[in-house]
């Protein structure tokens, strides 16, 4: 996914800042990262307290696997629920909810 089109979907929240980390881009907002960019999909971060609502809107949880674990390693970062990309509203709201999950992480 091109930048411009990563600064469109969070341009509710103001300026992004995207830089590349370990083969994808981390999306930052006033220095706090609060999402992924891995082989083209979004992920947005999420903790204890927002995992819920992105499990209740389908979202799917990413892991991470690597030739050297047994298993994937589950990381606080979800897909965009689907209805979030046909509503500017929508996205404004998952968005938030990943930067609010970035203050969280950050105390």
């Amino acid at each position: 996914m091109d930048n411009a089109a990563i600064e469109d979907m969070f341009y509710s929240l103001g300026p992004v800042t995207i830089k590349r980390m370990f083969g994808g881009k981390g999306i930052y907002h006033q220095g706090q990262i609060l999402a992924l960019e891995v082989d083209g999909e979004i992920l947005l971060k999420a903790d204890a307290q927002s995992a819920a609502a992105f499990e209740a809107a389908g979202a799917r949880r990413w892991a991470y696997g690597s030739k050297n674990r047994a298993k994937p390693v589950a990381m606080p970062y979800w897909s965009i629920p689907e209805n979030a990309f046909e509503d500017p509203d929508e996205m404004a709201k998952w968005v938030r909810l990943a930067y609010e999950a970035s203050l969280r992480g950050k105390s």
